[in-house]
């Protein structure tokens, strides 16, 4: 899949779920902040500042759709789904905290590496697994 920074926010990334959809406008916008505050060269402060940033949010995020899962018995109805999209969450935290723990001991992304990461994860999660949930719960009239 080819994703072009800035990345721009399209239908295509409504779930039908205002929460989320408006926190998924968050990250796309920290995404495109991220891309502009690297540059060719960054620095250890800078990947730092941003990695802390975006996996806070992120975590947030997560937090919201998982307690929405849990609220509207996600889990029970689409077992596979729920458990997907929670190793999903985990799987990107796990990665984020692993490239920050590589920036504290001197290894230096570069930008073209962090933001591949970043944009073809959000992309690919929200297009596949959370437009799943967004159906789910928009089916159990949730808007």
């Amino acid at each position: 899949m080819n994703i072009d920074i800035p990345l721009a926010w399209n239908d295509s990334f409504l779930t039908g779920i205002t929460k989320i959809d408006e926190q998924h406008k968050v990250l796309v916008n920290t995404l495109n902040e991220a891309h502009a505050r690297l540059g060719d060269q960054p620095t250890r402060e800078i990947l730092d500042d941003i990695t802390r940033n975006l996996l806070s949010y992120a975590l947030y995020h997560f937090e919201t759709e998982e307690t929405l899962m849990q609220e509207h018995a996600y889990q029970e109805a689409c077992p596979e789904e729920s458990a997907k999209h929670h190793k999903e969450h985990r799987d990107f935290s796990q990665t984020v905290v692993n490239l920050r723990n590589g920036i504290k001991e001197g290894q230096l992304v570069s930008r073209e590496e962090l933001i591949g990461f970043l944009s073809h994860w959000l992309v690919t999660h929200i297009l596949f697994t959370d437009q799943k949930l967004g159906a789910y719960l928009t089916g159990r009239n949730l808007g």
